[in-house]
């Protein structure tokens, strides 16, 4: 695992040294252990290393045989002994045993093709001496990010916007359509970015920079179809097998070894499996609040005590908030997901005891388990008159309670229940609504971003899999946006701003592929989500963790501004500083705040996503 950066010149000029060293020292928590350049004339390529496998031997940038062939790598390929072995039987020559050298003989034997016989998480750059071809490659479902801009001759490219905005060529322009989607999605889905010009490389896309010209390819897809005929006694046990799989390759390390535990199914899961397939104890830890609505440290003691793990427990006090300018720094974009704060606390916590951490991201998408899901069936089911009616009730509820309290979950369901499918989502997923936006945008600002004449990209999901099951185009177009727009920029910021490597085995490739296979009723069955992973949890993981209601990873943050965070809020949000930027009408603005502080309403998500807006524009516009 690390960080890496490089620059091709497009204009024959030779790359400046200085530059590419800059970049890379902008990432250096990424790969505190080892750092490494490479420069040939209009190419330089660089790396931060967190050494995790080959510790000796793994140093980058790293090259084939006759030195042709030279790559930077940030990830893991759990599939490269496998791997090495069709390539050694092919005739390539191995010098070490790290997983990076398997990639580059990989882009030898199959070129272009390469990232579809891998089976991990990844992003690398593989410059080609003898084709002079730039190839950039991101892993199927975005574990890893690649951002890139093409600015004055020169392609620019790196893990984070910090090592790219050291470049003096790069500008800080705001992108205002993107700051629109963020509004309603709480971050920026690629192949967008907070700034005009650089983009991200979607998941499951490669690059190829040859002969000036640039193409963009995708070479995986996630397919729901044709559907698998299986008995639920066969699809339980065939889970187990490959939920076991998934999780042994993850094991790979020759460092100390641990994982995140939060008490939901989808953690205990996976360590219940690492449990059976270890002989020591596994290290856990877990994070929690003083807001019991919010903490989920009991869960994950039951499940520790039930496998005998060696178990930590953080419990966070309100004050951990000082950590929020931290996170600003680190994503480099307005990024509006509360739960970075107890993600990035549990990073921390967890890397004075390991290096690697197995997590459970990635259930809810994979199994069919966020509430929405079931909502969304539910509303298609149910007369279009009942759930009009719905809608009028949800205006007779509560206002000012907490976003995850139950009044306010059935108010956000039957609010949207009678919008069209795609509308229904958004209004579910968002933290402004249409109508909000209108109310809060200024004149300007809706004319700049041309407002009501963009679809959101869920939006786009949800129409290209109109002939799919409800419950699977929702999983669709969660494992297309929210997933690496939202859930796994979150796992990857945290984690390596503590140098430390988050794996997630319920997102092996494989397993998605044969579970999106699967009659949606073994995801979604009745009310039950995740039925078929809860199925095969029988017996070990406790029936209470599995019979709780879902929680999330939420952070208490209407209840902190009222109290800790109040004056940031203020400060901030409705300063003088903020306003003047035009994106927003004043008067709604203030009150937003006003109405929240006073618990005639519950912003608390709404006030948030202003609050990280604004913190960004302090830490990277002005």
């Amino acid at each position: 695992m690390c960080g890496i950066v490089g620059i091709l010149q497009l204009n024959n000029e030779p790359v400046q040294r200085e530059a590419l060293q800059r970049m890379n020292d902008a990432i250096r928590h990424r790969g505190p252990d080892d750092e490494g350049l490479w420069l040939h004339g209009t190419v330089g390529l660089a790396m931060r290393r967190l050494a995790i496998i080959d510790l000796a031997c793994g140093h980058q940038p790293l090259a084939n045989e006759d030195e042709t062939v030279w790559i930077v790598f940030n990830g893991e390929i759990y599939n490269f002994p496998e791997l090495r072995q069709e390539l050694e039987s092919k005739g390539h020559q191995f010098r070490t045993h790290s997983d990076t050298e398997a990639i580059v003989h990989a882009y030898e034997e199959w070129g272009e093709d390469c990232p579809k016989h891998l089976r991990g998480m990844f992003a690398f750059a593989i410059y080609d001496l003898k084709t002079e071809t730039l190839f950039l490659a991101r892993d199927r479902v975005g574990k890893k990010p690649l951002l890139y801009t093409v600015v004055n001759n020169r392609l620019i490219f790196g893990s984070e916007f910090q090592a790219l905005l050291t470049h003096t060529d790069v500008t800080r322009q705001p992108n205002l359509k993107a700051l629109d989607t963020y509004l309603a999605t709480f971050c920026i889905p690629a192949p967008m970015t907070g700034y005009e010009g650089i983009h991200k490389l979607p998941p499951a896309h490669s690059l190829t920079v040859r002969n000036g010209e640039i193409k963009l390819q995708r070479y995986w897809r996630l397919d729901f179809t044709p559907k698998i005929r299986i008995s639920e006694a066969d699809a339980v046990a065939e889970l187990l097998h490959r939920l076991e799989e998934a999780v042994r390759i993850r094991l790979m390390s020759e460092v100390p070894l641990g994982a995140f535990l939060s008490g939901g199914i989808d953690s205990s899961a996976v360590v219940a499996v690492m449990s059976r397939l270890m002989d020591k104890p596994v290290k856990t830890f877990a994070i929690g609040f003083d807001e019991s609505e919010y903490s989920e440290v009991h869960h994950a003691r039951r499940l520790a005590e039930r496998w005998g793990t060696d178990h930590t427990e953080i419990i966070i006090q309100p004050d951990a908030l000082q950590v929020v300018p931290t996170l600003v720094r680190h994503y480099g974009e307005p990024y509006a997901d509360s739960s970075a704060v107890p993600t990035y606390y549990v990073s921390q916590a967890t890397r004075q005891s390991v290096t690697v951490a197995l997590n459970g991201d990635g259930g809810d998408e994979v199994f069919a388990g966020y509430d929405r899901y079931y909502a969304m069936k539910l509303a298609e089911t149910v007369p279009h008159a009942l759930l009009s009616l719905g809608g009028k009730v949800a205006g007779s509820l509560p206002a000012h309670t907490h976003a995850k309290s139950r009044s306010a979950r059935l108010k956000r369901l039957l609010q949207a229940a009678a919008l069209p499918r795609a509308q229904r989502y958004l209004q579910w997923m968002s933290a402004f609504s249409v109508s909000q936006k209108q109310e809060l945008y200024s004149p300007a600002f809706k004319e700049q971003v041309q407002f009501g004449h963009t679809l959101n990209p869920a939006e786009v999901w949800l129409e290209r899999s109109q002939g799919l099951d409800t419950v699977d185009a929702c999983l669709l177009t969660d494992t297309m946006t929210y997933l690496p727009d939202d859930l796994l920029v979150k796992v990857d910021i945290t984690s390596m701003a503590n140098s430390l490597e988050a794996r997630s085995p319920l997102l092996d490739h494989q397993l998605m592929e044969w579970v999106a296979q699967l009659p949606p009723e073994l995801k979604l069955h009745g009310k039950s989500s995740k039925y078929l992973l809860r199925k095969a949890m029988e017996g070990l993981v406790p029936e209470e963790n599995m019979a709780r209601r879902k929680m999330g990873f939420g952070v208490p943050v209407g209840h902190w501004f009222r109290g800790s965070m109040k004056g940031l809020l203020c400060d901030t949000v409705v300063s003088d500083r903020a306003l003047a930027r035009g994106y927003f009408e004043p008067d709604v603005v203030r009150r937003f705040v006003r109405e929240h502080l006073e618990s005639e309403a519950n912003h608390d998500l709404r006030l948030w996503s202003l609050l990280m807006l604004e913190l960004w524009h302090h830490e990277f516009i002005d």
